[in-house]
């Protein structure tokens, strides 16, 4: 009987593996060294860190966990980076302030020049509940100076021009601000800052004008004074907090000039060209030789999304700078999914960041991804959906497509090449690799289409040589939020609008 079965068998494993598309690491050509996955607590943390302890220890698992449950199913998504925003007191300054109610935020600094630690209550309880699982990195931003220092007495830009909403003279107050904030948060809450964003989107063409939220442009020089400030305040108090520039709004104005002045533009070469005397940062300590920016509004159209991420790639290259990418949700540009008004809890957000954060990896070589707040309300800007009313919060496909990068490609491990004979599709296939420190190995794919596909996965010259994969599932299948599945030798089936994580035995 077998041998009569035998040619229908050899047909059907010939039929099936013709099908399967290869896909090797190529282990001769490492990219860049991953540092991070994160997100931010603005602004829902001030409000979910003075919620019942359930929540808000569901909340915290789900971000930061690397745990598994009874299943082997991970308990949360195990971010490595957390985005803490340092306030600037617009709170404090209620509706005078011009900003919404839920985007203010308050201030340690006081008005007679003392400090309340007991302020940002919400979100310092939610550092602590990070650092409590594990979160190994944190980094504290800007959108504004405190309001005792701008030149309006706002924390927002209302009524003024491009240049940073600070007043001249209080450029070293500013820096020692934040110098005695970090050393506070250690020395009050045992937080270790490891890194100080002191601009957030100072580019941005919008001017940030009220009255939605803290913020103010600023111009590379301004820019440049306040990390040369900032560097001589943290060195004077012993500090060894890493200073990031420039938080740039959209990946154009790294490149070039957009929508804006000459002097918000070209920040590579503004801040790492020894010939910009004026702002080049390349021998100020403890500012490193790296670039964040927010990959917004370039995501659209595909091609253009990795033309774009190329040529910053050859850019970085030229000056030799490395590249964060650390800010993005859901804009109304982003058409193929709606937009960013409604809430989404399918595949649908989840398959289009997935695929955003493939780009930024693969072809701008970011070393850190960070999506823009870790909860929010009804916009495609949360990971995880807020019900403020009910006190109450719910996961995301988001949140698990997010995780299978985050939970399984941890701190140091190092990007590299794949090869296949067939095109990379973004409407199809696209799939990452990874080596952990531990020597573990990491693909991640992502089946974009509505339609099974079938794989074969191999690493460096013995692709052939078995090697075994526990794979994990995200997929709008009910329970399919990274969910473990039965482990292979590397042949084996996508699921349609799937991502699926392969990780390698040790």
């Amino acid at each position: 009987m077998f041998m009569r079965l035998l040619p229908a068998l050899l047909f059907l494993c010939t039929s099936w593996c013709a099908k399967a598309q290869t896909f090797t690491i190529d282990t001769k050509h490492p990219q860049q060294t991953i540092a991070h996955f994160g997100a931010s607590d603005a602004w829902s943390m001030q409000t979910v860190g003075l919620w019942e302890e359930d929540t808000r220890r569901q909340v915290a698992d789900w971000l930061f966990s690397m745990d598994n449950d009874a299943n082997g199913q991970p308990r949360g998504i195990g971010l490595s980076l957390w985005r803490f925003n340092l306030g600037a007191g617009s709170a404090e300054q209620g509706d005078s302030s011009y900003i919404n109610k839920g985007t203010r935020t308050e201030c340690f600094l006081r008005f007679d020049g003392t400090y309340d630690w007991s302020r940002q209550e919400g979100q310092v309880r939610f550092l602590k509940m990070a650092k409590e699982r594990g979160v190994p990195k944190i980094l504290a931003f800007l959108n504004s100076p405190p309001v005792y220092f701008t030149e309006n007495e706002l924390a927002t830009n209302t009524g003024r021009g491009e240049s940073l909403n600070l007043r001249y003279e209080c450029y070293d107050a500013f820096a020692l601000f934040m110098a005695e904030s970090v050393s506070g948060l250690e020395r009050e809450h045992g937080i270790h800052i490891d890194y100080i964003s002191p601009v957030n989107e100072p580019d941005g063409y919008w001017n940030w004008q009220g009255p939605k939220q803290e913020g103010t442009p600023a111009l590379n020089w301004e820019i440049a004074e306040v990390a040369r400030k900032t560097s001589e305040a943290f060195t004077q108090k012993g500090l060894t907090t890493q200073i990031m520039v420039n938080e740039s709004s959209d990946l154009r104005c790294l490149l070039g000039v957009y929508k804006t002045s000459w002097e918000r533009g070209n920040a590579i070469a503004s801040f790492w060209s020894k010939d910009s005397t004026r702002t080049y940062l390349g021998d100020t300590p403890l500012v490193p030789r790296l670039m964040l920016a927010h990959s917004y509004w370039t995501n659209t159209p595909v091609d253009y999304m990795k033309k774009i991420r190329l040529d910053l790639r050859n850019r970085l290259k030229k000056y030799g700078v490395r590249f964060w990418q650390s800010e993005i949700c859901i804009m109304q540009n982003d058409e193929e999914i709606g937009g960013g008004n409604g809430y989404d809890f399918s595949m649908t957000t989840a398959l289009y960041v997935a695929r955003i954060i493939h780009h930024d990896l693969c072809y701008a070589n970011a070393e850190s991804w960070s999506w823009w707040r870790a909860c929010g309300g009804n916009y495609k800007d949360g990971l995880i959906r807020l019900y403020d009313h009910r006190h109450q919060a719910r996961d995301s496909r988001l949140l698990w497509a997010l995780g299978n990068y985050s939970r399984f490609v941890r701190p140091s491990a190092v990007r590299y090449d794949i090869t296949s004979k067939e095109k990379e599709d973004p409407y199809s296939l696209m799939v990452s690799a990874y080596q952990n420190t531990d020597g573990t190995w990491v693909v991640v794919a992502i089946n974009y289409s509505e339609a099974e596909k079938h794989v074969t996965l191999g690493v460096g010259r013995n692709a052939a040589t078995a090697t075994t994969w526990q794979p994990y599932r995200t997929s709008d299948a009910e329970g399919e939020t990274l969910k473990p599945l039965a482990p292979c030798n590397g042949t084996t089936i996508l699921a349609p609008r799937s991502i699926t994580t392969f990780v390698s035995e040790k």
